[in-house]
This record gives C-alpha cells, sequence and structure tokens, in this order.
C-alpha cells in the first residue's frame, strides 16, 4: 500500500511536511499499548543481535541522524524494528536553519537534497527529553549526534563542541561529532586532521565514558579517508560513521533542471551507495578490528545491509529509504536479514 500512497498523495506535498506528517505517525506507534501491537509485527530475530561500542543492538540497522532532530521519535522508531536511532544533529544553541524550502525530493534516482542546517532546538531541550527516555522500558540503543552552531565562529567550534558533550554525553549510549554536513558554513572544514585533532580530544575528555564516534564526508579523497580514520584510532575514539551526504551530483537520473532547482545541499540515497561502500572499504583498511565502523549512505535493502555487514560494518543506519519504503522500512530489513542468515 505505502508505494501507492507515495505516489499518488506524499509526491504532491512538500517534502519537509511530507516528514512532520509521518512523524506524528512514528510518534504514535511508540505509545503503548500501541508499541505492543507494533512490536509484534516488526520486531528483529532474537538472533539478528549485535554488541557494539559496549553496547546491545537488537538489529544491525537503525536510523541514521537527521530523521529524528529533535528527541521526538525514538520510541516509536524502535517499535517499528530499528535497533538504534541516532538522534540531532544537536547544537549548543537552539537554531531554526536554512530557509525554506530546504528539502527536496529526486523520485527517479530515489534520492533526496537536503540544505536543513542544522534546524534543532538545542542542545538543553534535547538532554530533558533524553532524561525521559533513559527511564523508558523499551527503548532503541540512542546516539547522540552533535554539530557546531551556526552563529558561533569556525575558530570557536571546540568550544561549541564541547558545550553539547557535557550536557548529552551523560545521557546518550554513544555520542558522535558531526564535521561533515554541507549545510553549515565552514564546517566541513574541521575535516582537516590539524583541526580536528584537538577537536576530538576536547570533546572524548568531555565525553567521558560514553562511546565517541566521528562522522566524514563521502566527498574526502582516499588519502584523507584514512588519515582521518588513523586520527580517529589515535585519538581514542570508539568508532568512525561512514558517510554523510555527498554535494556531487554525478550520474543523477533526474532531470539537469530539476536537480539545478533544488540547488545546494547534501544528495542522500541512492547514488551514495557506491561510495559509502567505497569509503567503509578504507576505513575498515586503516583501523583494528576491534574499532567500530558504522556504515551509512544509500542503504535501502536487506541486501544493501547484507552487503555493508561483510565489508566490515559493525553496524548499518539508513535515512532516504524510509521516505520511499514507508514506516514497515525496519520490518523489511529485519526480516530480509532474517531469510538469508
Amino acid at each position: 500500500m505505502y508505494p501507492l500512497l507515495f505516489r499518488t498523495v506524499l509526491t504532491r506535498l512538500d517534502p519537509e511536511f511530507a516528514h512532520h506528517l509521518a512523524a506524528l505517525v512514528i510518534r504514535v506507534a511508540g505509545v503503548e499499548p500501541v508499541a505492543s501491537v507494533v512490536r509484534r509485527v516488526t520486531a528483529p530475530a532474537p538472533d539478528q543481535g549485535v554488541d557494539a561500542l559496549g553496547l546491545h543492538f537488537d538489529s544491525s540497522f537503525g536510523v541514521a541522524a537527521g530523521f529524528d532532530k529533535n528527541v521526538t521519535m525514538v520510541r516509536g522508531l524502535g517499535a517499528l524494528g530499528f535497533g538504534h536511532v541516532e538522534v540531532g544533529t544537536v547544537t549548543a544553541l537552539a537554531q531554526p536553519g536554512n530557509p525554506k524550502p530546504r528539502l527536496f525530493r529526486l523520485v527517479a534516482d530515489r534520492a533526496v537534497i537536503n540544505r536543513m542546517g542544522f534546524n534543532n532546538d538545542g542542545a538543553a531541550a534535547a538532554a530533558a527529553k533524553l532524561r525521559r527516555l533513559r527511564r523508558a522500558r523499551r527503548r532503541p540503543v540512542i546516539g547522540v549526534n552533535i554539530g557546531k552552531s551556526r552563529v558561533v565562529a569556525v575558530e570557536d567550534a571546540t568550544t561549541d563542541y564541547v558545550r553539547s558533550a557535557r550536557l548529552l554525553a551523560p545521557l546518550a549510549d554513544y555520542l558522535v561529532v558531526n564535521v561533515s554536513s554541507p549545510n553549515t558554513p565552514g564546517l566541513r572544514g574541521l575535516q582537516a586532521v590539524e583541526t580536528l585533532r584537538p577537536l576530538l580530544t576536547a570533546v572524548r575528555d568531555a565525553a567521558g565514558s560514553t562511546p565517541l564516534l566521528v562522522k566524514i564526508a563521502p566527498d574526502l579523497d582516499d588519502d584523507e579517508v584514512q588519515d582521518i580514520a588513523r586520527l580517529a584510532v589515535d585519538a581514542g575514539l570508539a568508532g568512525l560513521i561512514a558517510t554523510n551526504t555527498t554535494i556531487a551530483r554525478i550520474g543523477l537520473s533526474t532531470d539537469a533542471a530539476t536537480v539545478e532547482a533544488a540547488g545546494a545541499g547534501g544528495l542522500s540515497g541512492a547514488p551514495l551507495k557506491a561510495r559509502a561502500a567505497e569509503v567503509l572499504r578504507l576505513v575498515r583498511a586503516a583501523v583494528p578490528a576491534e574499532f567500530v565502523v558504522i556504515s551509512a549512505g544509500g542503504v535501502e535493502t536487506a541486501e544493501d545491509v547484507r552487503e555493508r555487514l561483510a565489508a566490515g560494518a559493525n553496524l548499518v543506519q539508513g535515512y532516504t529509504g524510509f521516505l520511499y519504503r514507508g514506516p514497515l522500512w525496519g520490518r523489511q530489513i529485519n526480516r530480509g536479514l532474517t531469510r538469508h542468515r
């Protein structure tokens, strides 16, 4: 039913408005007794569990950052079968993000362009919601993705990240430093090794015992990918997420005028699949076996997840596939993984 709903109704709606409608459905899915009924249909099989980052994940497949920016859908996404939810990106200061429209579908490519700009309610608001979630009886693993506040100068980024880390790390199962979004001016420049090392060291110290990861862009060259991977190991991080969205627009089926009209922003979805898989292989080759690698980008099917796991990912994340597959996407992935065990 969902493909028909998507073609006939959802594609006629503004993408960001459609996302907010979906969020309402997801939130209902997380409220008892609805959640218990939903779990009977969506829960991963017991043997799909994965241990990583000192945590147990009911499924190797989870939701990438950007989907639940304000920590409102965690219970619902967990009920829908996702093994973890990475909330955010959260910034120390609340901010509205970039002007609308800022989210665009490329349906022919099963892709999305976004330039949301870290729209979120800020670290203090996220912390209050996370405190309540910590008391929940049933919830997935919760990662918290943190980024730089837009009004903070790049040279003051470390202080800004540390502020978020101190508020959020004690409430997170794991913490992620996002230096790879293309939608905050100057942010990707923080991926330079000489800039990234002191930033990661400071955030690691602020995070304490909470596992810390860094999320990188697919647009780095191969040497840069491996340099950052080795830096993450040297800095004592627990893992790395590969990858964020891309600024590339290569090989798209959508007509050029539509792509140009969408404008700047990060591209996610199927066109990112090949590069995300390649970055995963590069990272895995540069880090020790115990270092956790989470793969994201162009993941839509159980076969995609299996391929990433076989290539060395400990966990896999998706986002754009939810738009094209609907609320039973997590169930589809989990059932597909079970059938091929």
